[in-house]
């Protein structure tokens, strides 16, 4: 329909109906414009004049009465023109404004994300994530010596995850603390590439597991209501990385210090771990 023609132009329904039937009646009164277009004349005069700001109608004078008449068609093409002048200065407010949203952008994608987990379930969570994420990858873990699994999972959730974890080809560099151990030792686990260097507890205790994957760290306390955090930013992650090998060459560095000491090699065991 032609009114329909007219909304997508940029008029509102009833200008579009007062619009054709003043189009359609020629010079004419506002009550007959009113019934053709069956909308109630208070209103009519309302949508004329709208009309007639937009360019789309005009008045004539005839003796007393005010008769009101349409423009011709070719008119609608102003119509067009001062939308697409709106549209121009609308790109061109934007463009101003875009350089400071931009820099809104980056300063929230800059923002380390953070998310908090509570009970037993964090566990799970966390290790959902990483494996998820660290897939074909080396992960960087801390860890004490009372076994977060024995608190928070069951054994066959255990035996669950590190299959899936050796499926998805996640080797481990670990560190952790060993109950009744006086000396550094470095353990290999069987037919994988994991490493687990193990350090005294009396001397170096740690109290959570941590672990660094990807661009992400996650942090879990079962001393602390099992509170947990998944933090993921490069930056962060990065430093944590490089600080976990230099503690690894500061226990290999304690480990030959000791051995020398006690007159020892180095101690290097294949065990099953995991």
């Amino acid at each position: 329909m032609l009114s329909k023609a007219l909304v997508q132009l940029g008029l509102s329904e009833k200008e579009a109906l007062v619009y054709l039937a003043a189009l359609e009646l020629g010079q004419t009164s506002v009550q007959k414009i009113s019934e053709k277009a069956g909308i109630n004349r208070a209103t009519t005069y309302f949508v004329m004049e709208s009309l007639m700001n937009l360019g789309l109608a005009s008045t004539v004078e005839k003796g007393k009465k005010t008769l009101f008449a349409a423009e011709p068609p070719e008119h609608l093409v102003n119509l067009l023109k001062k939308q697409e002048a709106e549209i121009v200065q609308k790109a061109k407010n934007f463009e101003g404004v875009l350089p400071e949203l931009k820099s809104l952008f980056n300063l929230e994608m800059s923002k380390p994300k953070v998310r908090f987990y509570e009970g037993k379930e964090s566990l799970r969570v966390l290790r959902e994530d990483l494996l998820e994420t660290a897939a074909n990858e080396t992960i960087e873990d801390i860890y004490y010596e009372g076994d977060i699994d024995d608190v928070m999972v069951t054994p066959r959730e255990r035996k669950e995850y590190l299959a899936n974890r050796l499926k998805k080809n996640i080797s481990v560099v670990s560190i952790g603390t060993k109950n009744g151990l006086d000396d550094y030792e470095t353990l290999k686990t069987e037919h994988t590439k994991n490493l687990h260097h193990l350090v005294p507890v009396a001397k170096h205790p740690i109290s959570s597991d941590i672990s660094i994957y990807g661009k992400k760290i996650s942090m879990i306390s079962p001393k602390k209501h099992f509170a947990s955090v998944i933090i993921e930013d490069a930056d962060i992650a990065g430093t944590l990385r490089t600080i976990f090998y230099l503690a690894i060459e500061g226990i290999k560095a304690l480990s030959k210090e000791d051995k020398e000491k006690k007159g020892q090699g180095g101690i290097w065991r294949n065990v099953k771990r995991k």
